[in-house]
Order: structure tokens, then C-alpha cells, then sequence
């Protein structure tokens, strides 16, 4: 799967780069197929182990739910440890609400409907997942949007 996520990120290249955060950078891919992909590349600074690793991909594989993105696959390679999920086209919420040009686009529908997408995946989390799991990163910039500007945690 590496030579597939290789080709998918042209190399992992600097134009492809979509986020960094405390756990890695974030790369856009393309699939053979087409399918747009994230490729989350874990920082090999991380004090988590292989089985931790393993652990964390079984345990968010088995979570589904609408306002949820999905984890697609994995890559362990060597030290390389990575995470596969779906594109979401828009990006976060923070480049919505914190830009003068953007945020226009927000109307109170579109932010209402974001608010509910939101409450219905923390629900899942906090109640209805037979795991239970407290977020405890929520903000703007961890709320993806889709094509159609559904929010997914």
C-alpha cells in the first residue's frame, strides 16, 4: 500500500500538504480509481507504539456514523505509520467562519444545519457508539465539511 499512497500524494509533496496538527501532516491524494483521498503521515516523533497504533485503527474503524469521516485504511511501513480517510472538499469550518469572503457564503440555514451535524456526531460519541468516547478536541478547524457542507468530527 505505500507505492499506492506514494503515487496517490505525488511523494508526499509540499502542494498536496492540506493540515498539520500535534500528530503529523495531512496530505490530499487521489486514488487509482479516482477517489479523493486524506492521508494522515504520523509524526515519527510519536510516543505511540505499534500496538497502540493498531489499537487506535480497529477502535475508529468500528465507529460509523454520518457526521463522522471515515477511516478508509492504514499503512504501517517500517517506522511509517499512516492513516487513509476520506476527502472532505471544504475543508474545515474555521476557513468559514474566520474569513470575511467565505464566511458570506455560511447563510443561517447552512450554519444551522452545521450545528445539528455536529451535535448528532458528538452524540453518537458521547451516547449511542456501543464505545463510548469523550472529544475533547472539538473546534473549528476539527469540523470537516463535504461537498454539500455537512459537517463530519
Amino acid at each position: 500500500m505505500t507505492w499506492i499512497l506514494l503515487y496517490a500524494t505525488d511523494s508526499f509533496s509540499f502542494q498536496n500538504k492540506i493540515g498539520e496538527g500535534g500528530f503529523g501532516v495531512v496530505y490530499k491524494g487521489a486514488l487509482p480509481t479516482g477517489q479523493a483521498i486524506a492521508v494522515k503521515r504520523l509524526s515519527k516523533d510519536s510516543r505511540q507504539g505499534l500496538n497502540e497504533f493498531k489499537n487506535e485503527v480497529i477502535f475508529i474503524s468500528k465507529l460509523q456514523q454520518r457526521n463522522l469521516v471515515r477511516l478508509l485504511g492504514c499503512c504501517v511501513h517500517r517506522e511509517e505509520r499512516m492513516l487513509v480517510y476520506e476527502y472532505m472538499s471544504k475543508r474545515g469550518l474555521d476557513l468559514y467562519l474566520y474569513n470575511q469572503t467565505r464566511g458570506t457564503s455560511l447563510d443561517w440555514q447552512k450554519r444551522f444545519n452545521i450545528i445539528v451535524g455536529i451535535a448528532r456526531g458528538l452524540l453518537y460519541l458521547h451516547r449511542a457508539s456501543s464505545l463510548r468516547i469523550i472529544h475533547r478536541d472539538l473546534k473549528a478547524s476539527n469540523i470537516l465539511l463535504d461537498d454539500e457542507m455537512n459537517p463530519k468530527i
